[in-house]
């Protein structure tokens, strides 16, 4: 494994950077100038500039370039600062953090502080977070407790994705990319009126990678690591009469590949650096859960949605309706344990019992309704109010080789009403404030149990009678905050929020004879203050904000121990602090320069708070190097530490350069690096499971023809090939699990208009 220094190449960069920036702007082009963008976090259409958030978004090349190589959501992380994101589930079930907040639980069922809101619907379920990304007009990353317009389950922020709609003038695009690994992305898109009052657009993506990883102990070559994915959306906008627009959204996916890819004793004990055990395209897995030869970590998943979002412009008010329904279903299947065999035959190295299980979602159905009357008033006073509904339901069934399958039911309702009302107290100073109410009720209950399982055969297991678990809650969210022009091109802001995730309910424990467990609902305050202004004649943009944040009753996943067990409690409190910085750099027609970083410090706030260490259990000590207090029942005390997965700094940064080409076009040259600094990976801190110093970089080449429209490019994802630990399994041996492999490729795209 290469290993950096991170403080060398960002001070390397730094002076590059600043060196560019100097000599060009002696010769700059006084036309080049800063891009306005316009963003929804307060689901009004507002210049990124004006709301009184920390917000970065993602749109055009610097979206094209990160995904250029087949990579999913994931592919997120580190790319805006203080967002990031990790699975042990492959492409589906993604897990983000926002300012260190998140929620490392890898069950279905999990709930997360971070929303994802996809064309104005969110994506409760961690299945329905994942669907691909294609078509995407713009991606808004927005920090901080957001309860008040988007409800609970927001308190880290909200990642929004605003997908290009249905126009009356024609446009259509083709993009083919072939790259390494038997990599082949094909997307396009068609749209334009169909009628005097109808416009369609229909948008696609296919991807495609060949297995490259061998299974050393089956003998198979090339059997795991690719996948088959394809998603969809048709939209059409219906204009009825000139003051109603219907919006209709249908849109669905279809994934067949390979689960997440983990890699037995990768880590020595006493160290966090990859060893001899470790190689990229080879696994020694002996799974054989579906009995028909070794499994190879196969998954499937397929979802399939719709929405219609109604607006009715009434003069000086505006009604928006909002109705959406997602289903989805499908399964992954892990060789856990990262190996073959057990005890000393196992490979690589030592593995005290093979762990081979699947995960199986069923009849998954989200609906939402939402209502909304915004006041368009001159005066200096604005509001909105609105209500919303939100029903779901779907079963698990968790699969293990000894206990069999067993199958929970989940349930959740919530309602909620809401109002914000902004005041111009003058040409410069703008308060906003706003409240919600929400109700929130959960289930779960117990079906089959060992169903199949040799344990009930041997009387190592019985049916156990699981009352069903029923909670509710209801809470009462606020924000208010402040924004003042110092001038027409910069602004300072404040601001008070609070919000809440709701009760939690893990019922996966039952699978393997524990009980299920409930979390307490948390309750978060927040405070910041930022700043934004454009700068040096409209050529620089600098955003910058400061946070605080405890968050009461804090909900944790107690994930691991000798029995793997997933179990949630909660914290006493957690608390962060840290900032955030984004700028863009217009230097001249030829040279765009962004950077970003993030310093977040996080600390769990409980005295007697404790969890099972890597394979510890009462009887058996850890098989990690922990460096907590331990009690003398082998478990690791966590007042203090950090929050699981919340890298400490986040460091990035793309340079576009461009060299004309006759009238018609040009010769451009992008590259974007991220740097991820200190990330502890589970609750408590241990030699082998934190990480540093990971990075990624991208390279993007090529020749765009503006007379015709089309681009021809050469790109690398993961430059340099790094090998970055992105997670670890602790219960069985030292399991890690790493980030995408150096991909190159060529890619075309046209577009027509």
């Amino acid at each position: 494994m290469k290993t950096y220094k991170l403080a060398s190449i960002a001070l390397c960069v730094a002076t590059a950077l600043q060196t560019n920036a100097v000599t060009a702007q002696e010769t700059a082009n006084k036309e080049a100038g800063l891009e306005k963008i316009t963003v929804t976090a307060q689901k009004r259409t507002q210049s990124i500039q004006d709301v009184p958030i920390s917000i970065a978004t993602l749109s055009g090349e610097q979206f094209e370039s990160i995904f250029s190589g087949g990579e999913d959501i994931l592919a997120l992380a580190v790319r805006v600062p203080g967002l990031y994101a990790e699975s042990s589930n492959g492409r589906v079930a993604p897990r983000f953090y926002i300012r260190g907040l998140g929620n490392t639980d890898f069950d279905l069922a999990a709930s997360q502080p971070v929303s994802i809101i996809m064309d104005d619907v969110v994506k409760e379920n961690v299945i329905l977070k994942s669907f691909p990304l294609f078509d995407i007009q713009q991606v808004e990353v927005i920090r901080g407790p957001q309860g008040t317009l988007f409800g609970r389950n927001t308190t880290a922020g909200i990642i929004k994705f605003d997908s290009v709609k249905p126009a009356e003038d024609f446009d259509a695009y083709g993009k083919l990319s072939i790259a390494s690994f038997g990599t082949v992305n094909v997307e396009g898109a068609v749209g334009g009126g169909l009628t005097d009052n109808l416009a369609g657009r229909f948008s696609f993506l296919s991807q495609q990678r060949d297995d490259y990883i061998d299974n050393a102990f089956s003998g198979e070559d090339d059997i795991i690591g690719g996948y088959d994915e394809l998603a969809w959306r048709a939209q059409l906008l219906f204009t009825p009469i000139d003051d109603l627009t219907m919006l209709l959204n249908v849109h669905g996916r279809e994934l067949e590949g390979t689960a997440s890819i983990f890699r037995a004793n990768v880590f020595t004990k006493g160290s966090n650096n990859l060893n001899q055990n470790y190689d990229r395209e080879t696994v020694f897995y002996d799974g054989n859960l579906l009995g028909n030869g070794f499994d190879n970590n196969p998954q499937e998943y397929e979802n399939i949605g719709f929405s219609l979002k109604a607006d009715y412009d009434l003069g000086e008010l505006k009604f928006t309706s909002i109705t959406a329904n997602e289903e989805a279903e499908g399964f992954s299947l892990g060789d856990v344990d990262g190996g073959a065999g057990s005890g000393d035959t196992g490979l690589p190295g030592f593995i005290p019992f093979p762990a081979v299980t699947q995960d199986k979602m069923d009849d998954l159905e989200q609906f939402t309704q939402e209502l909304r009357l915004a006041s368009n008033y001159t005066d200096a006073f604005n509001w909105q109010v609105g209500a919303f509904y939100y029903d779901s339901s779907f079963n698990v069934t968790s699969i293990d080789g000894f206990f069999g399958a067993t199958t929970v039911f989940h349930e959740n309702k919530t309602w909620a009403v809401f109002g914000q009302g902004t005041y111009d107290v003058s040409d410069k100073l703008t308060i906003t404030g706003g409240l919600r109410y929400t109700y929130d009720e959960k289930s779960l209950t117990v079906g089959d149990q060992n169903v199949n399982g040799f344990a009930l055969v041997i009387n190592a297991a019985s049916i156990q009678d699981y009352n069903p678990i029923n909670v509710d809650d209801d809470q009462v969210g606020y924000e208010i905050s402040a924004n003042y022009k110092l001038d027409d091109n910069s602004s300072v802001f404040a601001r008070y929020a609070n919000g809440f995730r709701a009760q939690s309910i893990q019922g996966r424990d039952v699978a393997f004879e524990g009980a299920p467990s409930v979390a307490e609902a948390e309750t978060i305050n927040s405070v910041e203050f930022g700043i934004k202004s454009d700068m040096l004649d409209n050529s620089l943009r600098l955003n910058a904000a400061v946070f605080y944040y405890t968050v009461d009753d804090m909900q944790f996943s107690a994930i691991g121990g000798g029995a793997n067990n997933v179990a949630l409690i909660n914290a006493d409190k957690g608390s962060a602090y840290g900032f955030e910085i984004d700028a863009t750099y217009v230097v001249n027609d030829n040279l765009i320069l962004t950077g970003g970083y993030s310093y977040n410090n996080t600390e769990i706030e409980d005295d007697g708070l404790s969890v099972f260490p890597c394979g510890a259990s009462v009887a058996f000590g850890p098989n990690c190097t922990v460096t907590d207090s331990m009690t003398s029942d082998n478990r690791a005390l966590i007042d203090g530490n950090p929050f699981p997965q919340a890298p400490e700094t986040i460091f990035n940064f793309t340079v576009r350069y461009s060299i004309p080409m006759g009238d018609d076009g040009e010769f451009f040259a992008y590259t974007d690096w991220a740097f991820q600094g200190k990330t502890n990976l589970f609750l408590y801190e241990s030699v082998e499971f934190q990480t540093d110093n990971n990075f990624e970089g991208g390279l993007r080449i090529g020749y765009e023809n503006f007379a015709q429209n089309y681009t021809v490019a050469l790109f690398a994802r993961n430059l340099t090939d790094e090998d970055n630990v992105k997670g670890a399994v602790d219960f069985n041996n030292l399991t890690g699990i790493v980030n995408e492999p150096r991909v190159i490729g060529v890619e075309a795209k046209i577009s027509f208009f």
